[in-house]
């Protein structure tokens, strides 16, 4: 089998991958491109290990640990992903920079309610 195949085919799942990454939107989706450049990264890793025949199987023995790195990632991410959705009711991956604190000086929603809260309280 020649080496070509299978690095075109990583080449091409890793730039599917990486326009995932940069054009969409959705975090969901955006977890699902890195999972793809990790498997390119993963075929390059097991097709480089069968064409130099290497005796301890490196590459599969890598391959390995990036598979159980992906899992962790996914796991973390999916996790931090499903908090902002209940909390923000989208995904979207522009909005998340209205998470961050708002700067010394100016006022949230929350802040500007509670004033109001303890007024009809006292009323």
């Amino acid at each position: 089998m020649h080496l070509a195949y299978p690095a075109v085919l990583a080449a091409l799942l890793f730039c599917v991958g990486l326009y995932g990454v940069l054009a969409r939107r959705n975090a969901i989706l955006v977890l699902m491109s890195v999972e793809l450049m990790l498997n390119a990264v993963n075929l390059n890793l097991v097709a480089f290990d069968v064409w130099l025949r290497d005796a301890l199987h490196a590459g599969q023995a890598l391959t390995l640990f990036t598979i159980a790195i992906a899992a962790a990632e996914i796991g973390i991410g999916l996790a931090i992903v499903l908090m902002v959705y209940r909390n923000r009711g989208s995904s979207d991956v522009d909005r998340l920079r209205d998470t961050a604190e708002s700067p010394a000086g100016t006022t949230t929603q929350a802040a500007d309610a509670e004033p109001d809260e303890k007024a009809e309280a006292t009323a």
